[in-house]
């Protein structure tokens, strides 16, 4: 097997995750991309029955400013992607990158043996990654 054969999600994966609650503000979210330097946030579940959401920086571009809406005035819940595509981290790159592309996707949460999440990962990770 080939190199690119074998390369994997957790090898292009980003592993430093930040989350959030779903009931902070837009404005508490903002505030911790700022800090942390990423454009996703993985929302907090509920439960172990709960899905996973992501909040991205185009979530907040489409539904707050360009809507005019003030940052201190929207939760987190109102706006987030629920549910997220969610990937394995031992998937072969070539299949995830194929995954994100039928669904016209540029990021999907990685998750482990536990369907607990451990990543995540971009087109652009896996791009890089594969040369």
């Amino acid at each position: 097997m080939s190199g690119e054969n074998s390369l994997r999600v957790r090898d292009a994966m980003t592993t430093s995750l930040r989350t959030i609650e779903a009931m902070a503000t837009v404005a508490d979210a903002i505030r911790t991309m700022r800090e942390a330097q990423v454009s996703s946030l993985v929302v907090k579940r509920r439960d172990d029955a709960d899905e996973f959401a992501l909040l991205v920086i185009a979530d907040i571009a489409r539904e707050v400013i360009a809507k005019n809406r003030a940052a201190e005035r929207v939760n987190v819940y109102e706006i987030m992607s629920k549910p997220v595509l969610t990937v394995p981290a031992d998937m072969q790159v070539k299949y995830a990158v194929r995954l994100l592309d039928r669904y016209g996707l540029t990021r999907a949460l990685v998750v482990g043996e536990r369907r607990e999440p451990v990543g995540i990962v971009t087109l652009r990770d896996m791009v890089l990654s594969y040369a």
